[in-house]
């Protein structure tokens, strides 16, 4: 511990030298910083603190407050995660002479999807992760 010369406040340290603040002088500043409409950088500037240490306060407070966004379930973050499909190309020829200008996806139970445009994938992404869901829901 350490006192701040001609004044009576008793300072206190960690075994790393660093100046504990207490936590109603934190929730002051934080306070303070809120009614000052400065920015944290600058605020941190004034009140002689590091931005780093100001901003790690800052954040534990909001997060207490729930000012974050809960982060997504995990179910959620799965869904969107990369799936692979298995594709067979086959050739298939044209009256004309060329390849065909479609592709054909072929799903359980002897559906098939024909996309003749690079724009229906998206639909036939969505589609194919419809028929996954065992009640034809996502949610489910």
């Amino acid at each position: 511990m350490d006192t701040i010369p001609g004044t009576e406040l008793i300072i206190k340290t960690d075994v790393l030298g660093r100046i504990k603040t207490p936590a109603a002088r934190r929730e002051h500043l934080l306070d303070e910083f809120e009614r000052s409409g400065l920015s944290g950088c600058k605020f941190a500037e004034l009140a002689g603190l590091k931005y780093q240490t100001f901003a790690t306060w800052l954040q534990k407070r909001r997060r207490l407050r729930g000012a974050y966004p809960k982060a997504p379930a995990k179910r959620a973050v799965e869904a969107e995660s990369v799936r692979w499909l298995e594709a067979v190309v086959q050739e298939a020829e044209q009256a004309g002479g060329g390849l065909p200008e479609s592709i054909v996806l072929e799903v359980g139970g002897g559906g098939r999807v024909q996309l003749s445009n690079p724009k229906q994938a998206v639909l036939a992404a969505a589609l194919l992760r419809e028929l996954e869901s065992p009640c034809g829901r996502p949610s489910c």
